[in-house]
């Protein structure tokens, strides 16, 4: 049976259309091989705005490297990812997820009146809402959400919005957008705050520790890494595993970055 990165890497690629509202090109497609036909997104390099904070040209390695980390975890919380040639050069092709919910992570955040999130919800901060009011942030206390919440704490994620929650149909859920990852310097910025300072889940810390010898110096995962972020990167990835299972618990906000990505959507 033709797996989906074999689909993503070896089809061939059709161009769309354009994603007009993000911030780096990303173009819809349409990806054939073997007799699959699958619709997939292409961020090809040339189209990546350069940031202060990340060399130029490494979003695409980074999406992929995310993407290889959530596999090795078990969870498989990250679309299938490829790096790839395509019609602008080389790039990132991951499968596209179409959505259950008529917008994304709209059952799994929200905002409510008062200081308690209520059952079901964890709190995240108090958010403006316009004419010198305020409401209070939340997501679902999900155990999909939590298991993301421990994969951003291993990659780093410098921007877990919103919009880059996918629930999709038979209940799965999907994180997108992981350009900003991995940087060496604690740039954790999301919205799944709700179990800062929480003990780690049984599930979660054995998850951890295989992880941990997946990221062993000539591990497959640990090569394929570093083909893909730096040795001061994957160096680490490798640290913050090590201090989730020194603490057992879920990272806190440091202080010394936004925690809260913006817009937080």
């Amino acid at each position: 049976m033709t797996s989906m990165e074999d689909v993503l890497a070896r089809g061939e690629l059709s161009v769309r259309g354009r994603i007009r509202e993000a911030s780096n090109a990303v173009l819809l497609c349409t990806v054939t091989h073997d007799g699959v036909t699958a619709e997939c997104v292409y961020k090809p390099v040339k189209g990546e705005r350069p940031l202060w904070d990340f060399p130029d040209g490494t979003l695409a390695q980074r999406e992929r490297a995310a993407y290889l980390v959530s596999e090795a975890t078990g969870w498989g919380l990250v679309p299938a990812t490829v790096l790839r040639d395509g019609p602008y050069g080389e790039g990132m092709v991951q499968h596209w997820i179409t959505s259950a919910e008529d917008t994304p992570g709209e059952s799994l955040l929200a905002l409510v009146e008062g200081d308690e999130p209520g059952p079901g919800w964890k709190p995240v901060a108090f958010a403006d809402v316009g004419e010198g009011r305020t409401a209070l942030l939340v997501h679902a206390d999900d155990e999909r959400l939590r298991r993301l919440a421990v994969l951003d704490a291993v990659i780093n994620n410098a921007d877990r919005k919103g919009g880059h929650l996918l629930p999709a149909p038979g209940g799965r859920l999907y994180g997108i957008d992981h350009g900003v990852t991995f940087h060496t310097e604690d740039k954790l910025r999301t919205l799944l705050w709700g179990w800062a300072g929480e003990p780690l889940t049984d599930e979660a810390r054995e998850v951890l520790r295989t992880l941990a010898g997946a990221l062993a110096d000539g591990a497959p995962l640990a090569t394929r890494l570093a083909e893909l972020i730096t040795a001061a990167e994957l160096a680490a990835v490798r640290d913050r595993v090590a201090v989730l299972l020194r603490t057992g618990v879920h990272p806190s906000p440091s202080g010394q970055w936004p925690a809260i990505p913006w817009p937080p959507v």
